[in-house]
């Protein structure tokens, strides 16, 4: 995941600084190409280095990502129609969820359709925490495969440490607002 960007992942990185523990996929496919996206980021956090740094973070994640209509604009331009997206807390953890719909799979992550296998290539460093697909590694890259008989495919990948020290909880900023 280090190398590609994750949908959320590149919409709370407005400056570089936020980070996440997980982040979980579930694709429900309506046709061979097209369907609806859950995507749940687990414990968002920022390290940045300075109080301006983390004000740029916050705001990117809770005026931009989750309210502002420019976002859905941007989406929707990269073939994503937003259908719902809303920021909470469990256990003290800012989590976010988007869900979408698209016409075109490989606007999920790249993920490519050859039939008859779904296919998502990730790099060697990547973390694959859990899949209803096959994960294949080989030493360039890594490869889930899901069979186009599975009609809701599911992966999960590790993003960083978020309790690691310097790193801030972005749940306190959810309190204020």
């Amino acid at each position: 995941m280090k190398k590609y960007i994750l949908l959320l992942f590149t919409t709370f990185s407005l400056s570089g600084c936020v980070l996440f523990n997980t982040v979980s996929y579930e694709i429900t496919m309506r046709t061979e190409n097209s369907g609806s996206a859950l995507v749940i980021i687990r414990d968002i956090c920022t390290d940045a280095s300075d109080e301006e740094e983390e004000m740029n973070d916050v705001n990117g994640v809770f005026e931009y990502a989750a309210k502002s209509s420019q976002f859905i604009t941007e989406m929707e331009a990269d073939g994503k129609k937003i259908t719902n997206r809303k920021l909470f807390v469990e256990e003290n953890k800012l989590n976010g969820m988007i869900s979408y719909d698209f016409d075109d799979i490989t606007k999920v992550e790249g993920i490519q359709f050859d039939d008859p296998y779904y296919y998502l290539t990730l790099s060697p460093e990547d973390s694959v925490i859990s899949t209803n697909g096959q994960l294949f590694e080989y030493e360039n890259y890594k490869r889930i495969v899901w069979d186009k008989s599975i009609r809701v495919l599911k992966f999960t990948m590790f993003g960083e440490d978020t309790d690691k020290p310097k790193i801030r909880k972005m749940s306190a900023y959810y309190k204020v607002k």
